[in-house]
């Protein structure tokens, strides 16, 4: 681990390489899982609020699930995530684009409805955060539906904090990016 702050980075992370080929995945971490997007409490408020500019780019059984659910529900092991259609399929916020997904949240941020891009879970992944009263350990979630953005990675010579630049900064700003990146040039023991 690398500690950054009071954030302790997994080694993977500097060790491993990633970067998303919606073409080959189609986007399948917007639909397989056990459950919705992890979500921080502070932005609860903001799903709520935004969900009026989001509605008009979601799917109609994502727009049926969210007026029976809410714009976020708590998951059988008691955290709070996205919600998903039927409780198990794609999350609620997912559309389709050339049969890739795409989240109806960013459509809106990318069109400018929106000042928010979309939960920090999913602008992070493949890094999941666990959250401790101290601090926050960053780790690398290797699942299978990722290989082909393990091998560009790879073929790109592309770590997976380097893809994630942008939402490592957007969750714990560029002065700690910054500090990880001085950390990197440091070998690791």
């Amino acid at each position: 681990m690398i500690e950054i702050g009071e954030v302790l980075v997994n080694e993977e992370i500097i060790k491993e390489s990633f970067i998303c080929n919606l073409h080959k995945c189609k986007g399948a971490c917007c639909v397989e899982g056990d459950s919705g997007a992890p979500l921080d409490r502070d932005e609860l408020a903001v799903l709520a609020e935004i969900y009026p500019s989001v509605k008009p780019y979601m799917t109609e059984k994502g727009i049926e699930t969210i007026e029976q659910v809410g714009t976020h529900v708590i998951d059988e092991d008691g955290d709070l995530t996205t919600p998903c259609v039927n409780g198990n399929e794609e999350c609620a916020y997912v559309t389709w684009e050339n049969g890739i997904t795409k989240c109806a949240i960013e459509i809106a941020f990318e069109q400018g409805k929106i000042a928010w891009k979309k939960p920090i879970s999913c602008h992070l992944y493949p890094i999941r955060i666990t959250k401790y009263p101290e601090f926050d350990v960053l780790n690398y979630d290797k699942w299978h539906i990722c290989h082909d953005a393990c091998t560009l990675g790879r073929e790109l010579k592309v770590p997976v904090y380097s893809f994630l630049k942008d939402p490592l900064i957007r969750k714990y700003g560029e002065a700690w990016y910054r500090e990880l990146e001085e950390s990197v040039k440091t070998p690791l023991i």
